[in-house]
């Protein structure tokens, strides 16, 4: 008797939770059902046996399903995700694709929608591993730059709006030109991004062309992101738009990560009520807690030495190698695989975090 597939669904609503065992269990396929209300919850859940799919709601208390997906992304790179969100946005469609998501669906809320969503995880559960890339299904043109850039890719991308045209350069996943209408570098990247439709074609690279934009990919969009954000946005916005502004920012920090190399960042603002902020770690209270006893044992060991303020620290652990970084107003921790090539971690440590807060 073939083994039946293995389904987790996380919510943190547990009615919708019921609702959706009792859809899956329906399919076909009768697969086993498992739920979580708990993003950590269900990270732990996949590490203690195998599933076939994991279906995520994007907005969760403490660990939303970003974090989740960006984790799983890593750990689980065979397991089939789904997203399921009530969030109405294309551009959030589009990132989630981008973290590499095989489906992105909004609630249904008819019976034809929710016979299509269950068709869609029926053919999930079934399909054999195929060929070819996931998560492409949707672009926006800052998740097209943003794809070429963490595929390393060396490419010129001419972009056509009706009578306008621009030209994006990149070398090696590095950002390293753009023209448009008499303008160039930056400014023309920002003008091409504002362009809310067109077409694109990948152009033959030019390996000679001069640089001159010298600003990382990730930080650009995250500009491009916010500045666009506020433009669309009134002076004083409702409490939705700014969730949906900082779900976005989450986005980029998640891709800054993907690009890097690195596995988790966390942040912990000054002051003795602080608390942390985690990204692609599921310890993010533990490990603010270890950066604060570690960063006063420095301090203390620096005062008695008089060897001045700490510039960073480096060390490792069994799963990591860490840079722990004091900054003016607050203090990041950035983690490494153990086995990362670079013998020094301090710098492409502080360019990750150097746009993290712009």
């Amino acid at each position: 008797m073939e083994s039946r597939h293995k389904v987790l669904i996380v919510d943190d609503d547990p009615a919708v939770l019921e609702l959706y065992r009792e859809l899956l269990a329906q399919l076909p396929s009768h697969p086993e059902i498992f739920t979580t209300t708990s993003g950590a919850r269900a990270l732990s859940m996949l590490k203690s046996e195998p599933f076939r799919l994991l279906l995520c709601d994007l907005k969760m208390p403490k660990m939303d399903g970003l974090q989740v997906l960006s984790i799983v992304r890593r750990q689980f790179p065979e397991l089939r995700t789904v997203v399921m969100t009530a969030v109405h946005s294309e551009d959030f469609r589009a990132r989630a694709y981008a973290l590499g998501v095989d489906l992105f669906w909004l609630k249904p809320d008819t019976q034809q929608n929710m016979e299509m969503f269950l068709q869609c995880i029926e053919s999930l559960l079934g399909r054999d591993e195929e060929g070819g890339f996931r998560g492409v299904q949707s672009k926006s043109l800052m998740d097209l730059i943003q794809m070429e850039c963490l595929s390393q890719s060396s490419t010129v991308l001419r972009i056509t709006r009706g009578a306008l045209t621009g030209r994006i350069w990149i070398l090696s996943g590095e950002l390293i030109d753009a023209e448009t209408d008499g303008a160039c570098g930056e400014s023309a990247f920002r003008r091409i991004l504002e362009w809310k439709s067109g077409t694109f074609e990948n152009l033959p690279t030019e390996p000679g062309r001069e640089r001159t934009i010298n600003k990382p990919a990730n930080a650009l969009l995250l500009e491009a992101a916010q500045a666009m954000d506020e433009i669309a946005a009134p002076a004083s916005q409702n409490p939705e738009d700014v969730e949906q502004a900082d779900h976005r920012k989450t986005v980029w920090r998640l891709a800054s990560l993907t690009r890097a190399g690195a596995s988790f960042v966390v942040s912990l603002p000054g002051g003795p009520e602080s608390k942390p902020e985690g990204w692609g770690t599921e310890a993010t209270q533990e490990l603010g807690l270890w950066m604060q006893q570690a960063l006063e044992s420095a301090q203390k060991l620096s005062r008695d030495l008089q060897a001045g303020s700490i510039g960073h620290l480096e060390g490792r652990s069994l799963d990591h190698r860490i840079v722990l970084l004091p900054q003016e107003e607050r203090t990041y921790l950035v983690g490494w695989p153990a086995d990362a090539s670079a013998p020094q971690l301090s710098e492409p440590s502080k360019q990750l975090v150097a746009s993290w807060d712009s």
